[in-house]
């Protein structure tokens, strides 16, 4: 039996390669594989944006090789910095209420 923790892991990974390489390289993201992925598994993230171009940043900062795809550990990152950014949120929120 495997932990929550492992559970989110394997989900990630498959996530991750359930979108890559519909396009190009099949252990990477295209541009509008990325998209698809957002739209669906990123939902509650992309609604309150109002910038078109939110994805196409997003791409270029991920992109650290610059090959015009987001491979695994790239994506991670992403992960990992909306989790921050998440737990940053919810600590504010706390602190506010007094916890």
């Amino acid at each position: 039996m495997s932990t929550p923790l492992e559970d989110a892991m394997d989900t990630l990974i498959k996530i991750f390669h359930h979108y890559s390489g519909k396009e190009g390289d099949r252990y990477k993201l295209s541009k509008g594989e990325l998209k698809e992925l957002f739209a669906s598994k990123l939902t509650n993230f992309l609604s309150g944006q109002k910038d078109p171009l939110l994805v196409d940043k997003i791409m270029e900062d991920l992109d650290s090789n610059k090959d015009n795809e987001v491979d695994f550990n790239e994506f991670v990152i992403l992960v990992a910095a909306l989790i921050v950014a998440c737990n940053d949120f919810f600590e504010k929120q706390l602190k506010k209420e007094g916890f």
